[in-house]
């Protein structure tokens, strides 16, 4: 059965949604930037509504030690995520005690990670179009083909571009082990929609 993660929750209903879709992991996002963004305390009231559930991940970019500290003081997560180079996946394992995933941009196979990098997991999709504001959740589709030929020894999940129309094919022709959404179900930009939640769960299992 395929994972899913649903990442950016930032309201009540989504939460509920994600919950009683049963997905594996459901995701913060602690960059102010983004659309998604919540502060420690507003992922805590979150994820307080359910016990159990899906695991938490927090979603970093460039993250301080320090950073990630003060958002731990404010809610448990099981999974940090990050957006940085393989060298600060150590320094967080190390401090924080807990799984670290790393964001991969992806256009070519020189970008694959290293066979013996630390890292505990990869969330994949394809690089940021150039200016872009921020480095994933752009909504680009990676190269499937290209994914295909991807085989770490660590386990991923596949980003970038997904909705309930299309997860399946995606993980059926990367030969991934889940997949990693966001705007793909949303009505507008850090809007997400109960039903294309449930939809794009229900797509990814029957993959």
């Amino acid at each position: 059965m395929s994972l899913v993660k649903i990442c950016g929750i930032n309201d009540a209903a989504a939460f509920d949604a994600v919950v009683e879709a049963g997905a594996n992991y459901v995701g913060f996002v602690f960059f102010p930037p983004s659309p998604r963004y919540v502060t420690g305390i507003e992922a805590k009231l979150l994820s307080g509504r359910h016990q159990g559930g899906p695991k938490r991940v927090g979603l970093f970019v460039q993250p301080s030690l320090d950073e990630i500290d003060d958002i731990l003081q404010d809610i448990s997560l099981d999974i940090l995520q990050v957006h940085g180079a393989p060298e600060i996946v150590a320094a967080l394992r190390d401090r924080f005690g807990r799984p670290v995933w790393r964001q991969l941009g992806v256009e070519s196979e020189a970008d694959f990670p290293a066979r013996d990098e630390v890292s505990d997991g990869f969330i994949v999709e394809a690089k940021p179009p150039k200016g872009a504001a921020r480095p994933g959740g752009n909504a680009v589709r990676a190269d499937w083909d290209l994914l295909s030929r991807f085989k770490p020894t660590k386990p991923w999940l596949l980003a970038g571009g997904l909705n309930p129309g299309n997860v399946a094919e995606g993980l059926r022709r990367t030969g991934a082990p889940g997949a990693d959404v966001s705007s793909g179900v949303e009505t507008a930009p850090g809007r997400k929609d109960p039903a294309l939640i449930k939809a794009f769960v229900a797509a990814a299992r029957g993959a």
